[in-house]
């Protein structure tokens, strides 16, 4: 992993929430019978996502209450799953030519939401745990995990500039 970094946002970065330009989510068909269920995650056929490459497939668990962000690619793009829990995924764009740029995007993920979220490159993303137990996310990426020279980009979750509060939001 790369050191965390500390980026300047630009003034505009108001971190107001919406849909995030590029980022698609597919809804996951959960096909149930006697034996157990089938989920189908995510195919070279699929027809959301006509430039799917295969870099690696890597499994990562959460725990409950526990964050897991801030972090952007610039080669690689994400197809994320939780299969196991629940987990509030969050993206920020900071694309400077992205219509959508200071939007913050919060979709949850897992057993009560199956859903795939592709998560393009510079997008920054993380996910905080929100289930009473591990939740295990799956993720599909583009390209294969560098030891070397990672393609993984910080920044502190709390400290690190993004105007996003992991706080749980009771109401």
């Amino acid at each position: 992993m790369s050191e965390i970094k500390q980026t300047k946002f630009s003034p505009e970065d108001k971190g107001r929430k919406g849909k995030i330009h590029d980022v698609i989510v597919k809804p996951l068909r959960v096909i149930p019978d006697e034996r157990g269920r089938l989920m189908e995650i995510l195919r070279v056929d699929d027809e959301q996502f006509p430039q799917f490459k295969f870099g690696q497939v890597y499994m990562t668990t959460q725990y409950p209450g526990v964050t897991k962000a801030w972090h952007y690619h610039l080669k690689q793009d994400d197809y994320m799953t939780c299969v196991h829990g629940m987990v509030k995924l969050v993206l920020y764009d900071d694309r400077e030519e992205s219509p959508t740029r200071g939007v913050i995007q919060e979709i949850f993920v897992g057993v009560h939401h199956p859903v795939l979220v592709y998560i393009p490159r510079r997008v920054y993303h993380g996910w905080k745990g929100v289930s009473e137990f591990e939740a295990i996310v799956v993720n599909t990426v583009t390209e294969v995990y560098d030891y070397k020279n990672p393609d993984e980009f910080r920044v502190d979750p709390h400290t690190g500039g993004i105007p996003y509060d992991w706080s749980r939001k009771d109401g």
